[in-house]
Protein backbone atom coordinates (compact mmCIF):
# COMPACT_ATOMS: atom_id res chain seq x y z
CA UNK A 1 0.00 0.00 0.00
CA UNK A 2 2.99 2.22 0.33
CA UNK A 3 6.31 2.86 -0.36
CA UNK A 4 7.66 3.18 3.45
CA UNK A 5 6.37 2.73 6.51
CA UNK A 6 7.84 5.54 8.70
CA UNK A 7 8.17 4.57 12.49
CA UNK A 8 8.07 7.39 15.08
CA UNK A 9 6.47 10.89 13.99
CA UNK A 10 9.73 13.08 15.30
CA UNK A 11 12.06 15.65 13.16
CA UNK A 12 13.73 12.59 11.62
CA UNK A 13 10.50 10.95 10.70
CA UNK A 14 8.78 14.16 9.31
CA UNK A 15 11.54 15.36 7.74
CA UNK A 16 12.36 11.99 5.49
CA UNK A 17 9.01 11.56 5.27
CA UNK A 18 7.80 15.07 3.72
CA UNK A 19 11.21 14.92 1.84
CA UNK A 20 10.05 11.26 -0.30
CA UNK A 21 6.43 12.53 -0.51
CA UNK A 22 7.84 15.48 -2.00
CA UNK A 23 9.87 13.11 -4.36
CA UNK A 24 5.93 11.08 -5.21
CA UNK A 25 6.35 8.20 -3.05
CA UNK A 26 3.73 7.53 -0.79
CA UNK A 27 4.53 7.18 3.57
CA UNK A 28 2.54 5.78 6.69
CA UNK A 29 3.99 7.43 9.71
CA UNK A 30 3.10 5.80 13.23
CA UNK A 31 4.23 6.61 16.25
CA UNK A 32 3.40 5.11 19.86
CA UNK A 33 3.01 8.61 21.27
CA UNK A 34 -0.32 10.38 21.24
CA UNK A 35 1.11 13.16 19.54
CA UNK A 36 3.66 14.04 17.16
CA UNK A 37 7.02 15.77 17.47
CA UNK A 38 8.63 12.73 19.28
CA UNK A 39 10.61 14.48 22.19
CA UNK A 40 10.52 18.01 20.43
CA UNK A 41 6.72 17.88 20.98
CA UNK A 42 5.44 21.08 22.74
CA UNK A 43 2.22 22.11 24.27
CA UNK A 44 0.60 24.81 24.64
CA UNK A 45 0.09 25.53 28.28
CA UNK A 46 -2.05 28.84 28.91
CA UNK A 47 -0.48 30.49 25.86
CA UNK A 48 3.22 29.18 26.14
CA UNK A 49 4.79 26.56 24.18
CA UNK A 50 6.11 23.89 27.10
CA UNK A 51 9.06 21.67 25.65
CA UNK A 52 7.58 18.27 27.49
CA UNK A 53 11.03 17.08 27.18
CA UNK A 54 13.62 19.19 27.78
CA UNK A 55 14.39 22.39 26.30
CA UNK A 56 15.24 22.29 22.16
CA UNK A 57 16.94 25.48 20.32
CA UNK A 58 17.37 24.90 17.24
CA UNK A 59 20.70 26.10 15.52
CA UNK A 60 22.84 25.14 12.74
CA UNK A 61 25.66 26.53 9.99
CA UNK A 62 23.74 24.66 7.45
CA UNK A 63 22.02 27.01 4.91
CA UNK A 64 19.95 24.08 3.47
CA UNK A 65 18.54 22.72 6.84
CA UNK A 66 17.84 26.26 7.71
CA UNK A 67 15.82 26.96 4.11
CA UNK A 68 13.92 23.83 5.08
CA UNK A 69 13.14 24.28 7.96
CA UNK A 70 12.02 27.63 7.42
CA UNK A 71 9.34 26.45 5.23
CA UNK A 72 7.39 25.17 7.74
CA UNK A 73 7.41 27.42 10.18
CA UNK A 74 9.04 31.39 10.55
CA UNK A 75 11.58 31.45 13.93
CA UNK A 76 12.09 34.21 16.43
CA UNK A 77 15.68 35.47 17.44
CA UNK A 78 15.84 33.41 20.42
CA UNK A 79 19.39 33.30 21.60
CA UNK A 80 20.74 30.39 24.15
CA UNK A 81 22.23 32.18 27.06
CA UNK A 82 21.74 29.74 29.81
CA UNK A 83 22.86 30.55 33.30
CA UNK A 84 24.52 28.31 36.03
CA UNK A 85 23.51 28.52 39.86
CA UNK A 86 26.42 26.79 42.36
CA UNK A 87 24.72 27.18 45.33
CA UNK A 88 23.99 31.27 46.18
CA UNK A 89 26.41 31.96 43.12
CA UNK A 90 25.27 32.72 39.68
CA UNK A 91 27.35 32.19 36.35
CA UNK A 92 27.05 33.18 32.56
CA UNK A 93 27.49 29.92 30.67
CA UNK A 94 29.13 28.98 27.95
CA UNK A 95 32.36 29.38 29.82
CA UNK A 96 33.32 33.18 29.08
CA UNK A 97 34.90 36.24 30.22
CA UNK A 98 31.28 36.97 32.53
CA UNK A 99 31.86 33.88 33.72
CA UNK A 100 35.63 34.76 34.96
CA UNK A 101 35.39 38.22 35.91
CA UNK A 102 32.37 36.86 38.49
CA UNK A 103 34.35 33.87 39.43
CA UNK A 104 37.84 35.63 40.11
CA UNK A 105 37.04 39.36 40.03
CA UNK A 106 39.29 39.93 36.90
CA UNK A 107 38.76 42.09 33.66
CA UNK A 108 40.84 40.83 31.02
CA UNK A 109 41.28 37.70 29.38
CA UNK A 110 44.70 37.61 30.01
CA UNK A 111 44.38 37.77 33.76
CA UNK A 112 41.62 34.75 33.44
CA UNK A 113 44.36 33.16 31.30
CA UNK A 114 46.72 33.74 33.72
CA UNK A 115 44.69 32.07 36.70
CA UNK A 116 43.36 28.80 34.38
CA UNK A 117 46.94 28.38 33.67
CA UNK A 118 48.17 27.64 37.01
CA UNK A 119 45.11 25.78 37.73
CA UNK A 120 46.05 23.81 34.95
CA UNK A 121 49.95 23.27 36.43
CA UNK A 122 49.17 22.71 39.91
CA UNK A 123 46.74 19.70 37.97
CA UNK A 124 49.65 18.16 36.82
CA UNK A 125 47.77 16.02 34.59
CA UNK A 126 49.57 15.43 30.92
CA UNK A 127 47.64 12.78 29.75
CA UNK A 128 43.78 12.64 31.04
CA UNK A 129 42.47 9.53 31.53
CA UNK A 130 38.77 10.16 32.66
CA UNK A 131 36.39 13.25 32.47
CA UNK A 132 37.84 14.62 35.93
CA UNK A 133 41.43 15.01 34.05
CA UNK A 134 40.62 15.99 31.44
CA UNK A 135 38.24 18.74 32.66
CA UNK A 136 41.29 19.79 35.04
CA UNK A 137 43.21 19.77 32.37
CA UNK A 138 41.21 22.11 30.41
CA UNK A 139 39.99 24.36 32.65
CA UNK A 140 41.07 23.99 36.23
CA UNK A 141 39.79 23.30 39.64
CA UNK A 142 37.82 26.51 40.23
CA UNK A 143 35.62 25.93 36.90
CA UNK A 144 35.21 22.11 37.34
CA UNK A 145 34.52 21.91 41.27
CA UNK A 146 31.68 24.72 40.51
CA UNK A 147 30.08 24.56 36.78
CA UNK A 148 31.30 21.05 36.06
CA UNK A 149 31.66 18.21 38.73
CA UNK A 150 27.99 18.24 40.71
CA UNK A 151 25.84 18.38 37.12
CA UNK A 152 28.03 16.09 35.26
CA UNK A 153 27.87 13.83 37.99
CA UNK A 154 23.85 14.38 38.12
CA UNK A 155 23.84 13.64 34.42
CA UNK A 156 25.39 10.87 33.91
CA UNK A 157 25.10 9.26 37.37
CA UNK A 158 28.33 8.18 37.97
CA UNK A 159 31.15 9.73 39.90
CA UNK A 160 33.50 12.26 37.23
CA UNK A 161 36.54 10.11 37.54
CA UNK A 162 34.24 7.02 36.32
CA UNK A 163 33.55 8.95 32.90
CA UNK A 164 35.21 8.59 29.96
CA UNK A 165 37.10 11.57 28.65
CA UNK A 166 35.69 12.07 25.50
CA UNK A 167 32.14 13.65 27.02
CA UNK A 168 34.19 16.86 27.56
CA UNK A 169 36.93 16.66 24.67
CA UNK A 170 36.22 20.16 23.67
CA UNK A 171 35.30 22.57 26.57
CA UNK A 172 35.22 25.68 25.32
CA UNK A 173 36.63 28.67 27.28
CA UNK A 174 36.16 31.74 25.37
CA UNK A 175 38.18 34.86 26.67
CA UNK A 176 35.12 37.39 25.41
CA UNK A 177 32.21 38.65 26.46
CA UNK A 178 29.56 36.60 24.85
CA UNK A 179 26.83 34.70 26.55
CA UNK A 180 25.97 33.05 23.49
CA UNK A 181 26.11 29.27 24.08
CA UNK A 182 26.12 28.62 20.24
CA UNK A 183 28.44 29.44 17.66
CA UNK A 184 26.09 28.43 14.59
CA UNK A 185 25.40 31.42 11.88
CA UNK A 186 21.25 30.67 12.64
CA UNK A 187 19.56 29.87 15.64
CA UNK A 188 16.04 30.53 17.33
CA UNK A 189 12.51 29.01 18.36
CA UNK A 190 9.84 28.16 15.87
CA UNK A 191 6.78 30.44 16.68
CA UNK A 192 4.00 28.81 18.35
CA UNK A 193 6.62 25.59 19.20
CA UNK A 194 7.93 22.69 17.27
CA UNK A 195 4.41 20.75 17.34
CA UNK A 196 2.85 23.41 14.43
CA UNK A 197 6.16 23.24 12.68
CA UNK A 198 6.16 19.23 12.36
CA UNK A 199 2.07 19.19 11.55
CA UNK A 200 3.27 21.07 8.72
CA UNK A 201 5.52 18.65 7.71
CA UNK A 202 3.18 16.03 7.45
CA UNK A 203 0.29 18.06 6.00
CA UNK A 204 -1.22 15.16 3.99
CA UNK A 205 0.71 12.76 4.85
CA UNK A 206 -1.25 9.39 6.32
CA UNK A 207 -0.37 9.42 10.37
CA UNK A 208 -1.59 6.84 12.86
CA UNK A 209 -0.54 7.74 16.72
CA UNK A 210 -1.08 5.59 19.54
CA UNK A 211 0.13 2.22 17.38
CA UNK A 212 3.00 0.35 18.42
CA UNK A 213 4.95 -0.81 14.95
CA UNK A 214 5.44 -4.53 16.30
CA UNK A 215 1.48 -5.12 17.12
CA UNK A 216 0.65 -3.05 14.07
CA UNK A 217 3.52 -5.54 11.42
CA UNK A 218 2.18 -8.64 13.04
CA UNK A 219 -1.74 -7.59 11.73
CA UNK A 220 0.30 -5.65 8.19
CA UNK A 221 3.17 -7.33 7.23
CA UNK A 222 3.40 -6.36 3.79
CA UNK A 223 2.30 -2.68 4.07
CA UNK A 224 5.19 -0.97 2.77
CA UNK A 225 8.00 -1.66 0.68
CA UNK A 226 10.38 -0.51 2.99
CA UNK A 227 10.88 0.29 7.29
CA UNK A 228 12.12 3.80 8.41
CA UNK A 229 12.59 2.90 12.05
CA UNK A 230 13.62 5.56 14.39
CA UNK A 231 12.83 3.58 17.75
CA UNK A 232 15.74 1.49 19.49
CA UNK A 233 18.11 -0.34 16.93
CA UNK A 234 18.39 -2.94 20.59
CA UNK A 235 14.65 -3.05 20.85
CA UNK A 236 13.73 -3.89 17.29
CA UNK A 237 15.72 -6.75 17.31
CA UNK A 238 14.38 -7.97 20.53
CA UNK A 239 17.56 -6.91 22.57
CA UNK A 240 19.15 -10.48 21.60
CA UNK A 241 22.30 -8.68 22.38
CA UNK A 242 21.72 -7.00 25.36
CA UNK A 243 20.77 -3.65 25.94
CA UNK A 244 22.28 -0.73 25.12
CA UNK A 245 22.87 1.93 27.84
CA UNK A 246 21.06 5.33 28.01
CA UNK A 247 20.27 7.90 30.60
CA UNK A 248 16.31 9.12 31.13
CA UNK A 249 14.86 11.99 32.56
CA UNK A 250 12.06 13.02 34.44
CA UNK A 251 10.08 15.95 34.35
CA UNK A 252 8.69 17.96 36.93
CA UNK A 253 6.33 20.73 35.31
CA UNK A 254 3.92 23.35 36.88
CA UNK A 255 2.33 26.55 36.10
CA UNK A 256 2.77 29.14 38.31
CA UNK A 257 1.13 32.53 39.21
CA UNK A 258 3.86 35.15 38.40
CA UNK A 259 4.61 36.30 35.26
CA UNK A 260 8.29 35.90 35.47
CA UNK A 261 10.22 33.05 38.02
CA UNK A 262 14.04 33.24 37.07
CA UNK A 263 14.34 35.70 34.14
CA UNK A 264 15.77 33.22 31.82
CA UNK A 265 15.15 30.22 29.64
CA UNK A 266 17.49 27.46 31.47
CA UNK A 267 19.04 27.93 34.39
CA UNK A 268 21.45 24.95 35.37
CA UNK A 269 21.67 23.64 38.81
CA UNK A 270 25.63 22.72 38.95
CA UNK A 271 25.82 22.09 43.00
CA UNK A 272 24.81 18.61 44.43
CA UNK A 273 22.43 20.46 46.86
CA UNK A 274 19.83 20.70 44.39
CA UNK A 275 18.61 16.64 42.35
CA UNK A 276 17.65 18.60 39.15
CA UNK A 277 20.01 19.55 37.08
CA UNK A 278 17.92 22.47 35.50
CA UNK A 279 15.19 24.84 35.56
CA UNK A 280 13.02 25.59 32.19
CA UNK A 281 10.85 28.55 32.09
CA UNK A 282 9.67 27.64 28.87
CA UNK A 283 7.74 31.33 28.25
CA UNK A 284 11.06 33.16 28.13
CA UNK A 285 11.88 31.07 24.81
CA UNK A 286 9.77 32.59 22.70
CA UNK A 287 9.59 36.20 25.11
CA UNK A 288 5.95 35.95 26.47
CA UNK A 289 4.22 38.30 28.47
CA UNK A 290 1.46 36.17 29.60
CA UNK A 291 0.43 36.64 33.47
CA UNK A 292 1.60 33.67 34.35
CA UNK A 293 4.85 31.16 33.87
CA UNK A 294 5.14 27.11 33.60
CA UNK A 295 8.57 25.97 34.58
CA UNK A 296 9.98 22.14 34.17
CA UNK A 297 12.26 20.70 36.66
CA UNK A 298 14.68 18.15 35.04
CA UNK A 299 15.88 15.09 36.75
CA UNK A 300 18.11 12.37 35.93
CA UNK A 301 17.61 8.79 36.40
CA UNK A 302 18.83 5.61 35.40
CA UNK A 303 17.06 4.36 32.10
CA UNK A 304 15.17 1.04 32.14
CA UNK A 305 12.71 -0.31 29.49
CA UNK A 306 9.34 1.71 29.48
CA UNK A 307 11.06 5.05 30.43
CA UNK A 308 12.22 7.82 27.56
CA UNK A 309 15.72 7.30 26.50
CA UNK A 310 16.96 10.59 26.61
CA UNK A 311 21.48 10.07 26.17
CA UNK A 312 22.86 7.34 24.83
CA UNK A 313 25.87 5.98 26.89
CA UNK A 314 28.33 5.82 24.15
CA UNK A 315 31.04 3.94 26.52
CA UNK A 316 33.00 0.58 24.52
CA UNK A 317 30.38 -2.22 26.03
CA UNK A 318 27.81 -0.09 24.25
CA UNK A 319 29.75 0.87 21.33
CA UNK A 320 30.62 -3.26 21.04
CA UNK A 321 27.19 -4.08 21.39
CA UNK A 322 25.72 -1.30 18.82
CA UNK A 323 28.23 -2.94 16.13
CA UNK A 324 26.36 -6.42 16.43
CA UNK A 325 23.48 -4.49 16.03
CA UNK A 326 24.28 -2.57 12.72
CA UNK A 327 25.68 -5.83 11.27
CA UNK A 328 22.51 -7.92 12.14
CA UNK A 329 20.74 -4.34 10.44
CA UNK A 330 22.62 -5.06 7.24
CA UNK A 331 21.85 -8.68 7.35
CA UNK A 332 18.28 -8.29 7.44
CA UNK A 333 17.78 -5.21 5.03
CA UNK A 334 14.87 -3.46 4.06
CA UNK A 335 14.86 -1.35 7.19
CA UNK A 336 16.40 2.63 7.21
CA UNK A 337 17.33 3.10 11.05
CA UNK A 338 17.40 6.66 11.38
CA UNK A 339 17.57 9.47 14.62
CA UNK A 340 19.02 9.35 18.03
CA UNK A 341 17.59 5.91 18.79
CA UNK A 342 17.75 3.98 15.53
CA UNK A 343 21.82 5.32 15.31
CA UNK A 344 22.11 5.07 19.09
CA UNK A 345 24.02 8.89 18.83
CA UNK A 346 23.05 11.90 20.77
CA UNK A 347 22.80 14.71 17.83
CA UNK A 348 21.66 18.24 17.51
CA UNK A 349 18.18 18.29 15.90
CA UNK A 350 19.43 20.50 12.44
CA UNK A 351 21.68 16.95 12.41
CA UNK A 352 18.93 14.70 12.39
CA UNK A 353 16.73 16.80 9.55
CA UNK A 354 20.38 16.52 7.41
CA UNK A 355 20.59 13.02 8.18
CA UNK A 356 16.87 12.81 6.87
CA UNK A 357 16.58 14.57 4.23
CA UNK A 358 19.58 12.74 2.89
CA UNK A 359 18.09 9.19 3.60
CA UNK A 360 15.02 10.00 2.25
CA UNK A 361 16.46 11.80 -1.51
CA UNK A 362 19.26 8.47 -1.63
CA UNK A 363 16.02 6.21 -1.29
CA UNK A 364 13.71 8.01 -3.68
CA UNK A 365 16.55 7.79 -6.09
CA UNK A 366 17.01 4.87 -6.14
CA UNK A 367 13.54 3.58 -6.44
CA UNK A 368 13.14 6.31 -9.31
CA UNK A 369 16.00 3.87 -11.16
Amino acid sequence: MYDFLIVGAGLFGAAFAQTVTEQGKTCLVIDRRPHIGGIAYTENVRGIAVHRYGAHIFHTDNKAVWDYVNRFSEFNNFINSPMARYNNELYNLPFNMNTFSKMWNVFTPSEAKAIIDKQRADAGIIEPKNLEEQALFLAGRDIYEKLIKGYTEKQWGRSCSELPAFIIKRLPLRFTFDNNYFNDRWQGIPTGGYTPMVSRMLDGIDVKLNTDYFDFIKDNPGIAGKTVYTGAIDGFFGYCYGELEYRSLRFETETLDTDNYQGNAVINYTGREAPYTRIIEHKHFEFGTQPQTVITREYPVKWERGLEACYPVNDERSMALLAKYQTLAEERGGVIFGGRLGQYKYCDMDKVIESAMGAATREACDGNR
